[in-house]
């Protein structure tokens, strides 16, 4: 299966708020840099890189398991864009425009986590089952 992640809105969704979370935490204080500001910029990168790492995979079920990872940090990137906003580090107006993009990107990249193992389930029952194989010993 050949997957190109170009193609993606959520790839190039979740590109934009790597760059604007890297821009909005140039600001953080010094004490935060390898603390919160330094988890939120591994989180938004870690959404768009999941999803080219996955679909360099050749398996769909590859391809699934880099997606729930990238899930799984867009998830925690929504949160750590809360908790940054409501510590006053990032400002009220660029925080909400940061949620909704957070929030955005969850849901599309929970849209085609759902996609995606709905297709391996299809790709699985359609494979004929394999028992296990015998060894022949012989007289």
């Amino acid at each position: 299966m050949r997957r190109d992640h170009t193609k993606l809105r959520v790839f190039h969704d979740a590109h934009a708020l790597t760059l604007a979370i890297d821009r909005e935490t140039k600001h953080f204080p010094k004490d935060e840099w390898f603390g919160l500001r330094l988890q939120m910029r591994r989180a938004a990168a870690s959404t768009p890189t999941n999803i080219v790492e996955g679909n360099a995979r050749r398996t769909t079920r590859d391809y699934c398991n880099f997606l729930n990872i990238a899930l799984a940090s867009a998830c925690e990137l929504a949160y750590l864009v809360s908790l940054a906003t409501e510590l006053g580090l990032v400002a009220a107006e660029p925080g909400a425009g940061l949620r909704t993009e957070s929030s955005s990107v969850v849901k599309q990249m929970q849209t085609l986590v759902n996609e995606m193992e709905a297709r391996l389930a299809s790709e699985e029952r359609e494979q004929p089952r394999r028992g296990p194989k015998t060894v022949d010993r012989g007289p």
